[in-house]
């Protein structure tokens, strides 16, 4: 907001510029850094600006540091789909999933090669 303005003022002046500026009920938004971390905003000022066209995203409120476990979840039931398939031990399908990231048909063709 411009300090001295009256809202409406503003809301006239925005629409003259062709900006549409929607409030949305939010609960919670997580935001995902490359870093490996997580920006919690609960219940927070959330607005969806259309400015000619293009969508924008305004994000207000307090927000909290979180990490994020980039190790997959890995059931036994997944470990011996790998062994069957390959004949490995459980330890060796176990390593080739955690290796794979997870992605049991990628820790299968390692295996096999």
């Amino acid at each position: 907001m411009i300090p001295g303005m009256n809202p409406r003022q503003m809301q006239k002046m925005m629409k003259q510029m062709g900006v549409k500026q929607d409030s949305l009920n939010a609960v919670r938004v997580e935001v995902f850094l490359t870093d490996g971390t997580k920006l919690v905003f609960d219940d927070p000022d959330l607005s969806k600006v259309n400015m000619m066209g293009q969508e924008m995203y305004q994000l207000q409120g307090a927000t909290r540091i979180e990490s994020v476990d980039s190790t997959p979840d890995i059931s036994d039931e997944d470990v011996e789909t790998v062994m069957q398939q390959t004949g490995a031990t459980r330890e060796e399908a176990q390593k080739a999933i955690d290796d794979a990231g997870g992605d049991l048909a990628d820790a299968i063709m390692n295996l096999s090669e």
